[in-house]
């Protein structure tokens, strides 16, 4: 079986595959100060409860925007598993072909993101897929597979966190589609405010992008936590697949596992 694990700036995410079946995914915080014992020992329990055995996994592949983390995660997976695992990064075979100035700057969730639409929805015309987590970020795709550029934007309930450590008298609230853009009551007007807020940076950049590569349709997928929240609101996402990074993950696992074997 193979684990795949996605080390993201709020939390880690893992998703367990026997082929192109999916045997259990789980979530969990990411947190610095976590040891490799802590976080065997949250990941054997989560696994146990899918009846998946530790010597189930046969393969790890893993994504980080954390660098501080890499090691810590990495030698779980040598130690507990007995697996190195692939990590995503300089000299990985991808498919894409990136455009951007430096192409060792483009984020391994970006890669993971991209690969998985491209293998999933991929049909030879442009693509943008949206990540709503702690940053928002818009990746261009061509038809021919191509990263073609990519929008960094703050994330959702990071605007939020920030909307509220900067304010005296606003709470922390959850974020859900708010029912008037004229609230009558603090949560409604903070709901409003963000989740209106971003449905509109959304649409202003997707027709940005539509401009900017000459088409009048572009397919979008968006993945992410807040993604189902912003989809209500807004008529320019196509889909949501909120397993989109993982499935890159097991599909850059099946271009380069031969390195590992």
């Amino acid at each position: 079986m193979l684990l795949c694990v996605d080390i993201g700036n709020t939390n880690i995410k893992y998703a367990v595959f026997n082929g192109n079946n999916l045997m259990g995914s789980f979530r969990v915080s990411s947190r610095h100060t976590r040891t490799a014992d802590e976080y065997d020992a949250t990941l054997l329990n989560l696994l146990a409860s899918k009846d998946i055995s530790p010597k189930d996994i046969d393969g790890i592949i893993m994504s980080s925007v954390i660098p501080s983390l890499n090691y810590t995660i990495s030698h779980m997976c040598k130690y507990f598993f007995g697996v190195t695992p692939i990590t995503v990064g300089v000299g990985i075979k991808t498919g894409l072909n990136i455009k951007a100035d430096n192409p060792r700057e483009v984020g391994a969730d970006i890669i993971a993101n991209c690969v998985g639409a491209l293998n999933r929805y991929g049909n030879g015309k442009p693509m943008v897929v949206i990540d709503f987590g702690t940053a928002t970020t818009f990746d261009v795709l061509s038809g021919t597979g191509e990263l073609l550029g990519v929008i960094i934007a703050p994330g959702i309930k990071t605007s939020l966190e920030g909307l509220v450590s900067n304010t005296a008298q606003l709470p922390m609230i959850e974020l859900s589609s708010p029912k008037t853009a004229i609230p009558k009551n603090t949560k409604n007007a903070m709901q409003a405010g963000i989740v209106f807020g971003f449905a509109g940076l959304v649409e202003k950049i997707v027709d940005k992008i539509k401009e900017d590569l000459g088409v009048s349709e572009i397919e979008v997928t968006a993945t992410g936590g807040m993604g189902e929240v912003i989809a209500k609101e807004v008529s320019c996402i196509t889909r949501i697949d909120r397993m989109l990074t993982l499935e890159g993950l097991k599909t850059l696992y099946n271009l380069n596992k031969v390195k590992n074997d």
